[in-house]
């Protein structure tokens, strides 16, 4: 009999080819539809191998995607154990690269699961929130990317008066003042300089200006009651202290991260938000760093860079910070201001972090393991 039914899955939107084997056996193919009817077929179908084996454990993995993690929540649903695998941190050699295919994709996915199982080996696998930090997630997602597409809009109005060749008058004021507003509804007027279509599409990017106005207040609201929650509060309100750091910096930075104690250092938090340096060593040559790695959520990095540029703006001593930096190299600020990102981000975690300890949000019983 079998210890463990291992399974790696190749997953699609509407399919998932498995391989599968029991322990160090050769693998076999099998295929099930991705939907509300495929996903339990597979999981009964898991079930009586594991029977027919004498009740060996399902061990199941497959690929971070967007697909979420409703299989994940599936499978563990079930009773087996699931491991979300980050795609970035699996190693593929050249020729492994050139010849991707779906079944060498989930055989791939089988090793790693055996060689963690029997050899100790690590998984790359992603800590998996639970579902109301997924959830919390979608609101600083969407506000993010309305406020995307807010600047893009802005852009393209100012990208079309230039292909007319149409100046900003003085009277106008600051951009997107009201002035300013008021001046782009008289040149939709007709026969004005942009000609008939030009008006039109001026038209047409002004209302979707107006609508992405509006859903961004809108998104404002629900995010700042989110903030207010027992959840969040706590965290918001003390990370909120520091100049720079606005509710949604924090909401980003809170639901990117959800539970901070799952970070056992500083250089643990620098890491999964891409804030660490590369290295580069080999035999004599040690180290050596580079440039920062940009790997984990690039959403924080960048909320990070607009809270360091208004800290290091508003406070005195992030500015005379900064300006030590920048002393050492003037040629390259932003590796000053990295630095600055880095420091705002272990100070939000060790803030934010004593204050979910202090009320409550996590049992601190709960032993949960480091992020790697």
């Amino acid at each position: 009999m079998a210890q463990y039914i291992i399974v790696g899955c190749d997953l699609h939107d509407r399919s998932m080819l498995l391989r599968y084997s029991a322990d160090s056996a050769a693998s076999r193919k099998a295929t099930f539809r991705n939907d509300r009817d495929g996903r339990p077929a597979m999981l009964r179908w898991l079930r009586m191998l594991s029977v027919a084996e004498g009740g060996a454990k399902v061990v199941f993995g497959y690929e971070a995607s967007s697909q979420g993690f409703t299989l994940y929540d599936a499978v563990t649903g079930a009773g087996f154990e699931c491991h979300v695998l980050a795609p970035s941190k699996m190693a593929r050699s050249p020729q492994a690269r050139r010849s991707k295919c779906d079944d060498k994709d989930a055989q791939a996915i089988l090793e790693l699961l055996r060689g963690y199982l029997f050899a100790g080996n690590t998984l790359p696998d992603v800590r998996v929130p639970d579902a109301q930090s997924r959830d919390d997630r979608e609101l600083t997602r969407a506000r993010l990317a309305m406020g995307d597409e807010l600047t893009s809009t802005k852009t393209e109005v100012r990208c079309l008066l230039k292909r007319y060749g149409v100046e900003k008058p003085k009277s106008a004021g600051e951009s997107w003042s009201k002035c300013f507003r008021a001046w782009l509804e008289s040149l939709v007027a007709a026969n004005g300089p942009l000609g008939t279509y030009g008006a039109v599409s001026l038209s047409v990017l002004l209302r979707r200006v107006a609508f992405c106005e509006t859903e961004v207040r809108y998104l404002d609201e629900h995010i700042r009651a989110l903030a207010r929650v027992p959840r969040h509060g706590a965290a918001v309100e003390a990370v909120t202290e520091r100049k720079g750091v606005g509710p949604l910096t924090a909401m980003v930075y809170l639901t990117e991260l959800w539970d901070l104690r799952r970070f056992s250092n500083r250089r643990r938090v620098a890491g999964y938000l891409g804030l660490a340096p590369s290295k580069d060593e080999s035999g004599e040559q040690s180290d050596r760093k580079g440039h920062i790695t940009h790997q984990g959520p690039a959403r924080v990095r960048r909320v990070l860079a607009q809270a360091a540029w208004s800290w290091v703006r508003s406070d005195p001593e992030a500015r005379a910070a900064f300006e030590r930096l920048v002393a050492r190299n003037p040629k390259k600020k932003k590796i000053a201001l990295v630095a600055m990102m880095r420091r705002l981000a272990i100070w939000m975690w060790h803030t934010g972090k004593q204050a979910q300890e202090a009320a409550g949000v996590y049992a601190p019983a709960e032993a949960i393991p480091a992020t790697p």
